[in-house]
C-alpha cells in the first residue's frame, strides 16, 4: 500500500493548521490569499524584520485579524494599506509608497555628496586660480614690503632677505 500520498496530504492540512487559527481564517479561500498576500507585504512594528505572517508577536496578531476584517468587508487592497499607513505610518509597509517626503528622505544624502563634490571643486578651482597684480597692486606691495631696504644691502653682507626682514 502507497502511504506517501496519505502522509503529503495529512502534512499539508497540519501545516494549514498550524499557519493560523481556523477560527481566524476567512471562509472564501480567495478572500484568505488575498489576506496573506497583504500578511507579507505588511512588516510587524514589534518584530520590524518579519512579515506579519511570520511573526507571534500580538501585535501581528491584531494587525491579521484587522485585514481578515476588512478583507471581509470587501474593501480593496489599496484602501486597507491606506488604512495601515494612517494608522501605523508608512514603515508598516515592507515597500513604502514613492511620496516627496520618502523621495526627499532617499535623496538627501546623494544631494548632499554632490553638494560637497561642486563645493570641493570650487574651492580647489578658486585656490588653484592666483589672481595676477595689476601693476598698481604690485608697486603698492612693494611699497609696503619696503622692497627698497632690500636693493640697498650689499651683496658680500652675507645676509639673505630673510634674515634682513627679522633685524626690522
Amino acid at each position: 500500500m502507497n502511504l506517501a500520498r496519505p502522509a503529503a496530504i495529512l502534512a499539508a492540512i497540519l501545516c494549514l493548521a498550524a499557519s493560523s487559527d481556523p477560527d481566524e481564517r476567512l471562509t472564501d479561500s480567495r478572500q484568505e490569499a488575498r489576506a496573506r498576500a497583504l500578511f507579507q507585504e505588511t512588516r510587524c512594528l514589534v518584530c520590524q524584520g518579519q512579515s506579519i505572517d511570520d511573526s507571534d508577536s500580538e501585535l501581528a496578531h491584531d494587525l491579521r485579524r484587522i485585514i481578515r476584517g476588512q478583507v471581509a468587508a470587501g474593501r480593496s487592497d489599496g484602501a486597507i494599506r491606506d488604512f495601515l499607513v494612517a494608522r501605523y505610518g508608512e514603515f508598516v509597509l515592507f515597500r513604502p509608497r514613492l511620496t516627496a517626503t520618502n523621495t526627499l528622505l532617499w535623496g538627501a544624502p546623494f544631494l548632499a555628496a554632490g553638494l560637497g563634490v561642486v563645493l570641493f571643486l570650487r574651492r580647489r578651482k578658486t585656490r588653484d586660480a592666483v589672481a595676477a597684480l595689476t601693476s598698481e597692486e604690485e608697486a603698492r606691495l612693494a611699497d609696503l614690503r619696503g622692497d627698497d631696504a632690500f636693493d640697498t644691502l650689499p651683496p658680500e653682507s652675507g645676509c639673505n632677505k630673510a634674515a634682513a626682514i627679522t633685524e626690522r
